[in-house]
């Protein structure tokens, strides 16, 4: 298993209909990067612009992703794990909808999100952002918010957290299920399970909050604590 560390710059926030405007990755293994601006085939928001600096103006003559998707494809070759910061909430999600928009098949590559990592594992921090634990570590600040100098920045970061634990280590210990104490949202939020009343549970699984895949493991955990039929 190759780490590979990526980012994405995009138009916004929403996957669905935001695009990516700057894709960019370094596999610390073969000590190669991977650097691209795209045309997404629309204006880019000011606001966002304000952010990563990228402009219209700068994306004009790029290529689209249907390109760009492809040669990242050949970048990332092997069996290899993408790591980016928030990559649960963000950056796949756009990897992924950029594909299907442009008729490409996504490869079956295997996905760590280091901001899980750092809220698992580094508890005692009041903030996970990438710009914070680069402070925490005091790593040296360069230009936040362009996709290669933030891939930097979390390839050092990743270091530093993980110590001396392999990928595969890595992978493992992050992918780990675990049980689930705690209501994670509801009006009974952050009281233990078991303390949960049964009507309530039994209100959730008649409105369907349990057919939800995100709540799977809420479901099995209701289910070995008996408030929940097995079938």
């Amino acid at each position: 298993m190759r780490p590979i560390f990526y980012d994405t710059e995009t138009t916004g926030v929403r996957s669905e209909k935001d695009r990516i405007i700057e894709l960019a990755a370094f596999d610390p293994v073969r000590n190669t990067t991977f650097e691209m601006l795209i045309n997404p085939r629309c204006s880019i928001p000011q606001e966002a612009t304000a952010i990563h600096n990228i402009s219209n103006e700068m994306v004009k003559d790029a290529p689209t992703f249907d390109e760009v998707g492809k040669k990242f494809v050949e970048f990332c070759e092997g069996d290899v794990v993408l790591i980016a910061h928030n990559n649960d909430g963000f950056d796949y999600h756009f990897l992924k909808a950029e594909f299907a928009r442009n008729e490409l098949i996504l490869p079956e590559w295997k996905y760590f999100d280091t901001l899980k990592w750092a809220r698992r594992y580094l508890k005692h921090l009041p903030r996970h952002t990438l710009q914070h634990l680069r402070e925490f570590y005091q790593i040296a600040a360069n230009t936040a918010h362009r996709a290669l100098d933030d891939v930097t920045v979390l390839y050092q970061v990743f270091t530093h957290m993980t110590d001396d634990l392999s990928i595969q280590e890595c992978y493992q210990l992050l992918n780990v299920p675990r049980a689930l104490q705690h209501m994670p949202f509801g009006k009974y939020q952050g009281k233990l399970l078991k303390e949960v009343p049964a009507d309530y549970v039994k209100w959730m699984h008649q409105n369907g909050a349990f057919d939800k895949p995100d709540n799977l493991e809420l479901k099995t955990a209701f289910i070995q604590l008996n408030l929940l039929p097995s079938s």
